[in-house]
């Protein structure tokens, strides 16, 4: 079959089969791909090819660093490993189905495996988009159903009590901010004392720190709504004030490196995250709470403690930074049932009164006919 040309030389496609029928139906279906745009000519690329070419000139002028940079591992760790030696054009459901089972069956999470077949199935309709194959593989497998992760927020009892854990503690503001305020850990890391107005009593959430080619750095948050302001409590604020005293002791020190950070490590850059990892168990055990606690629980804590006192679930949104009530709504909800309880009760607080029987008989029967004209509105 001829291919026409490329680079200066005649290109030509060979068809194989046990039978003259077999030929011929290979060669009317190349020539069906001929006519919608495939290029055949580049059929023997494999895979692996394929997709460095994809991270380097699509991910990453589409995406920030840190989106190709997990893009990047997901491709070199998971899928060029498993079925990158097969030509592009010969990639089959199968063999895709084949390797999410290897990589469940090897004990990886059910949330990773579906970004392992979300990012071939991106690449792959990049493919498709510029024919050099008729439709996606990856959206033809079944992939594993991702568990809803339970969260774990602090009792108020066991808030209190690593707040008095850490009374005093070189970081306690730290620990006040991640729960009063419900920050990421990289948002705390990445606090400056400018993103701090103590006249306004307010905080401003402007960058995150992410690792980046194996560097720590402060980059802007990954979405808009995480930008944000937020008032700061009073008790709080005056933590604040104490550990910029103690900060100001400090950068006396010879080696240290003035980066205008409110939690830096002890000679002013960027904490590692390991680092505060390890100083929050060793807290969790001096507060004589589970271990198993990890740092984002504070943030946890946070909205279910808002969430526990009435605070509107649209609030408690932007104090989270997330883009969607509808994220805020699906971790949290389980506190909502509570948290319209204590309204109803506060609702009937305010509206309550001494009446007599018969009012109360009256209200009944005028209830039931209110439900009945609700019912009528309602039906379709």
């Amino acid at each position: 079959m001829d291919l026409g040309w490329l680079n200066g030389k005649r290109k030509r496609k060979y068809l194989y089969g046990k039978t003259r029928k077999e030929v011929a139906d290979k060669l009317k279906a190349a020539h069906h791909d001929q006519a919608t745009g495939m290029d055949l000519a580049i059929e023997r690329q494999t895979l692996a090819e394929f997709l460095d070419t994809w991270l380097e000139q699509t991910v990453k002028v589409r995406n920030r660093e840190g989106a190709y940079e997990i893009y990047a591992q997901i491709v070199r760790s998971h899928i060029t490993p498993a079925i990158g030696k097969h030509q592009l054009t010969k990639l089959t459901p199968e063999q895709v189905q084949a390797m999410l089972k290897r990589l469940i069956d090897s004990g990886l999470a059910p949330r990773t495996v579906r970004n392992v077949r979300a990012v071939l199935r991106d690449a792959l309709n990049q493919a498709v988009k510029r024919r050099r194959i008729p439709y996606n593989v990856a959206t033809l497998v079944e992939i594993p159903r991702a568990e809803k992760t339970a969260i774990a927020p602090l009792t108020p009892e066991q808030a209190r009590a690593l707040l008095g854990a850490v009374r005093g503690d070189l970081l306690e503001a730290l620990y006040r901010v991640a729960l009063s305020l419900g920050l990421r850990r990289g948002e705390v890391l990445a606090l400056r004392w400018e993103d701090i107005d103590f006249n306004q009593q307010e905080l401003k959430v402007t960058g995150s720190v992410r690792r980046s080619v194996g560097v720590l750095r402060r980059r802007p948050p990954k979405t808009h709504s995480s930008i944000r302001t937020l008032p700061v409590p009073a008790i709080l604020l005056r933590v604040l004030r104490q550990h910029r005293v103690r900060q100001d002791k400090t950068r006396q020190r010879a080696d240290w490196q003035e980066h205008g950070l409110v939690f830096p490590s002890s000679v002013g850059t960027l904490m590692e995250p390991g680092n505060l990892h390890r100083r929050f168990k060793a807290v969790l055990v001096r507060a004589g709470l589970p271990t198993t606690i990890r740092f984002h629980d504070l943030r946890h804590s946070c909205a279910t403690l808002l969430l526990a006192q009435g605070v509107p679930l649209v609030v408690v949104r932007d104090t989270l930074g997330h883009t969607q009530i509808s994220t805020t709504a699906d971790i949290y909800g389980h506190v909502l049932p509570d948290t319209q309880r204590q309204a109803v009760d506060g609702l009937d607080r305010l509206l309550g009164g001494d009446t007599d029987g018969d009012q109360d008989e009256d209200e009944d029967q005028g209830g039931e006919q209110d439900e009945n004209e609700d019912n009528h509105h309602i039906a379709p």
